[in-house]
């Protein structure tokens, strides 16, 4: 008999370590099973390389380690001793599973799912979700033998998928970017009024963006344009000041990404599956510079946005600075514009997907 029908509290594991892609996924979702289920138990699965080591204990809560199986690209001697690597992996996490009672295992795919899902198959009930149009292996695997398949946008190849967006922070997902406006400029010391443009290339910055973001610093500056500029903790930025003129910050580093999205009117940015999400959910208009490697998910990623007029989709070989004085120094001071593309991005989802995802998992747990 389920814990579910006995009215014990479930367990939950999500498995979604190695990226913030994967890992902030699975901790929306905890804390919207937490919030549906005060009672319940998540714990996550993670090793000892990756962000979740850092994440997941911030959020309070417990991260078992297992032994990664990183998947090569390429035939190698590594892909000889995956066979042993991966069945080393999978006895430790079906330890795991086995010491904390697991009730479900919730893949969020990468290279801590797959060891979780064969551990999990015939024992303990499987979710997969899938953030990417073009799912990786580990999901494509685990979704053969899963109870449920979630995915983030329509057209996802996997069996029986369905959509429900991204699972988002509660932060993010109810964010009001108007009453934050205020604090959120003057925590980062940009102008007040100003229309202003956020830029970032993801956690480690992007040197295509920096550069060309930059190098526009002038046309900006002359617009009355004030610019956040995240641009990696590995690069630096110097940027030529204007007496007069809003201010251009560069950071290396966001913590606060609710503030950066409450002090902006437009960003620009890449498109991992997270950052679509994301902006889209707080309603903000984007240009979005697609990861320019991989097999073009990140172009994937910005489509829904761009087709739905919320978003434009620059290149990253045509990103120039002549081009962000053509195209985003126009957008950014065009009021309407920028009010019509945010309200066409509210509306393309992700606000809920979080508690959608987590009725999903305790529906199996009660199965």
């Amino acid at each position: 008999m389920s814990k579910a029908v006995t009215g014990v509290a479930p367990t939950v594991v999500v498995a979604g370590g190695g990226t913030a892609g994967h890992i902030e996924p699975a901790l929306a979702l905890a804390d919207a099973v937490r919030r549906l289920r005060p009672d319940a138990t998540v714990v996550a699965l993670g090793t000892s390389r990756g962000l979740e080591n850092k994440l997941v204990p911030a959020r309070g809560y417990p991260l078992e380690l297992i032994p990664p199986v990183p998947l090569p690209r390429k035939p190698t001697t590594d892909l000889l001793r995956l066979p042993l690597k991966i069945r080393d992996s999978v006895k430790q996490t079906r330890e795991v599973l086995d010491r904390v009672g697991a009730d479900v295992v919730v893949g969020f795919g990468g290279y801590v799912s797959l060891p979780a899902y064969f551990a999990a198959r015939g024992r303990v009930p499987i979710v997969v979700h899938e953030a990417n149009q073009s799912p990786g292996l580990a999901n494509r695997v685990g979704a053969r033998f899963a109870k449920r398949v979630a995915v983030a946008v329509p057209g996802t190849p996997l069996p029986g998928a369905e959509v429900v967006g991204i699972p988002l922070r509660r932060s993010i997902t109810s964010l009001d970017r108007a009453a934050l406006r205020a604090e959120a400029r003057a925590h980062f010391g940009l102008d007040p009024d100003a229309p202003t443009l956020l830029v970032f290339g993801g956690s480690q910055g992007a040197q295509s963006i920096n550069n060309a973001v930059s190098g526009a610093a002038k046309e900006l500056a002359e617009a009355g344009i004030g610019v956040l500029h995240a641009h990696g903790p590995k690069n630096s930025l110097v940027v030529q000041e204007f007496p007069g003129r809003p201010p251009y910050v560069p950071v290396p580093y966001l913590e606060r990404m609710d503030l950066a999205y409450a002090a902006a009117d437009v960003v620009l940015c890449r498109s991992g599956a997270m950052t679509a999400a994301e902006v889209s959910a707080v309603g903000l208009p984007a240009v979005f510079v697609p990861l320019p490697h991989g097999n073009g998910e990140q172009a994937i990623n910005a489509r829904p946005a761009v087709d739905a007029g919320a978003a434009l989709l620059v290149p990253d070989a045509d990103l120039t600075p002549a081009k962000v004085a053509e195209l985003v120094v126009p957008l950014v001071t065009d009021a309407a514009r920028v009010a019509e593309m945010s309200s066409a991005a509210v509306g393309l989802g992700h606000r809920e997907a979080d508690e959608v995802l987590a009725r999903i998992v305790l529906e199996v747990c009660g199965k």
